[in-house]
């Protein structure tokens, strides 16, 4: 499994408030960075699995309204985790 729970937990600590606070934006939005970084790199080998890529796009989705309600709720923040996970160029 590409997802153990210490690298859950590893990534939790990084970028959410506390390691215990899974819920939190942060947290989620780069749980779902990792997981797109994953499926993005089996799709470059598996081009037509489908199934792989409606996934992508789902997950693709919530990252998307995930950092529209920070951006919406607290922009400060906001800037930090795109900076933090290189999201824009």
């Amino acid at each position: 499994m590409y997802l153990t729970a210490e690298k859950k937990q590893e990534i939790f600590s990084e970028y959410a408030k506390s390691s215990e606070n899974t819920g939190s934006a942060e947290g989620q939005i780069a749980l779902f960075s990792y997981r797109i970084n994953h499926l993005t790199s089996h799709l470059k080998n598996n081009p037509k699995d489908f199934s792989t890529q409606l996934a992508l796009v789902k997950l693709v989705g919530k990252r998307r309204r995930f950092l529209d309600y920070l951006r919406d709720r607290d922009i400060i923040r906001y800037r930090a985790i795109i900076k933090s996970l290189k999201l824009r160029k």
